[in-house]
């Protein structure tokens, strides 16, 4: 099996021992993106809402960089700090799949890497 890492300087580095994405037998796997601005290594903001759409802006920069994009993604997998937020998070997660989303699960966590409120993660395919 052919394995392909992708990095890209538009999406946070990795802050742990993985890649930001992996192409693999026509899939693209992206590792769990937090709400970290790439340029400043911050948090996009203190919110939910602002995290989920920093989380959903890097899965996206990953993606092109891998040859595909947001519409191609096939499953996401959504970690939350706190349950309760999950209206907010999927308020602005629907604007990033207004049409055919992706399947999807949600749930809550203990913790999350650097204090974030909110992960996410997903797998897509490559189009062609």
């Amino acid at each position: 099996m052919a394995r392909e890492v992708i990095a890209t300087e538009k999406a946070p580095a990795a802050v742990g021992a993985y890649s930001q994405g992996i192409v693999a037998n026509g899939f693209v796997f992206v590792s769990g993106q937090l709400g970290l601005v790439p340029e400043t290594k911050q948090f996009a903001g203190g919110t939910v809402a602002e995290q989920t759409e920093q989380a959903l802006k890097n899965m996206a920069a990953i993606l092109e960089a891998a040859g595909t994009s947001m519409a191609n993604v096939v499953k996401v997998t959504v970690l939350l700090a706190d349950i309760g937020t999950f209206a907010e998070m999927n308020t602005v997660y629907s604007t990033f799949f207004p049409t055919d989303p992706p399947a999807r699960a949600a749930f809550a966590v203990k913790d999350l890497p650097l204090g974030g409120l909110v992960e996410i993660e997903a797998i897509a395919v490559l189009p062609g």
